[in-house]
């Protein structure tokens, strides 16, 4: 017997869409799930938004208050896709309601908010998953099985690479996501958060790090109106960029491995160049979303000169199985969402977490404000055990 659950989605730019476009697809990929999302509120304060949404994907009715979704007994599930600086107020009014939240990264604005988010979920034993969505890549689960089984060795050393031109353009409008208060940590809370939760994710805990960052376009036109994703804006008032457009940072693994994270938001000549490099002590593993579906692998006994494969991933790999029937054919980023998706919906049915949660988000933003305190104090700092 399938059982309908109530979900909204709060916050309705591109990632709201993103969602609302994942639990419409859902069951299509994965037919056995108990569970069936049913639209049943869209949340955004942007006047016209909430009933543009409504109207095209058929949710049943629309807020401009997201306190309202919370106080709906129809709701039993939301997800939470707006601006950084809400995500800590909302995912606690949330979680004290009693709904199962899906939450996009980075939690709130510092390990702190992560954590007070964490916390409200495990009082009201409700199931909550955050969006690191490319931990969910067929490709990047099975570098992580080769990683762990030790078929390159022990690993030596990594690189975790999030190079983007999405801030790119000069007129790029000053929004939020430019500003200290509301943006948080820039480039380290866009990007950088997915590299430190792939890095963890594939390499185990970071024990220390010193980083450096940059702000290389210190000022922008602030936006006559409201704005969604990247607008440009010409002619308005200039202000000041608050917060990073670039980070690298030198990682110090428990397991002894040494790292690399660099993050970019401004690399002109970069869309989406995401991944990672990944060295052991008898081979490498090397993985581009670009090319999401592929992994290059070394392994073997040749140490010099030893050729680099590439495999394509298919069925047996992740949920490659709910999407394509054999190898080399390709998935999208839209995919990556269906599957975490899947997973929050099969942890809300079975009462055990599936995919990334929100201790995840807390070691990912434990990384975070270690790195803006390290490239503060120009030190080497070590990264504290999330409590």
């Amino acid at each position: 017997m399938v059982d309908a659950l109530g979900v909204a989605v709060v916050g309705f730019g591109w990632m709201g869409r993103v969602h609302t476009q994942a639990y419409a697809r859902v069951a299509h990929h994965f037919p056995g799930l108990p569970l069936r999302p049913e639209l049943v509120t869209v949340a955004e304060e942007v006047p016209g938004r909430a009933e543009e949404a409504a109207a095209q994907f058929g949710f049943a009715s629309t807020a401009r208050d997201w306190r309202d979704v919370a106080a709906d007994p129809r709701v039993r599930a939301v997800s939470i896709t707006a601006p950084n600086f809400l995500h800590r107020e909302i995912g606690v009014a949330m979680a004290e309601a009693g709904k199962h939240i899906w939450i996009e990264k980075p939690v709130g604005l510092t390990a702190e908010d992560a954590r007070a988010v964490a916390d409200a979920v495990a009082k009201a034993g409700v199931q909550g998953a955050v969006g690191f969505n490319y931990r969910n890549a067929p490709a990047v689960e099975a570098a992580r099985e080769l990683i762990a089984s030790g078929g390159i060795g022990r690993v030596t050393h990594a690189r975790v690479r999030l190079f983007s031109d999405y801030a790119a353009h000069p007129e790029g409008a000053l929004t939020w996501r430019y500003e200290r208060e509301r943006g948080g940590s820039g480039v380290l809370g866009d990007l950088a958060s997915h590299g430190a939760d792939l890095a963890r994710f594939l390499l185990g805990d970071i024990a220390a790090l010193t980083a450096d960052t940059a702000i290389f376009l210190p000022e922008r036109a602030r936006p006559a109106g409201a704005t969604a994703g990247h607008s440009r804006a010409t002619g308005g008032e200039l202000g000041a960029v608050e917060n990073e457009d670039y980070v690298n940072c030198l990682l110090r693994f428990t397991s002894g491995a040494r790292g690399v994270l660099e993050a970019c938001r401004v690399s002109v000549g970069e869309q989406n160049n995401y991944g990672f490099e990944v060295h052991g002590t008898e081979g490498a593993v090397f993985w581009d979303f670009r090319r999401m579906n592929e992994l290059n692998v070394s392994r073997g006994a040749g140490y010099q000169d030893q050729p680099v494969s590439t495999v394509y991933v298919g069925p047996g790999d992740g949920e490659f199985g709910a999407f394509q029937p054999g190898a080399a054919n390709a998935m999208g980023y839209d995919d990556l969402k269906v599957i975490e998706a899947y997973r929050f919906l099969r942890s809300v049915a079975e009462g055990v977490p599936y995919g990334a949660t929100l201790a995840d988000a807390v070691h990912s933003a434990t990384v975070l404000d270690a790195m803006a305190r390290s490239a503060e104090d120009r030190a080497w700092v070590t990264v504290d055990a999330p409590a």
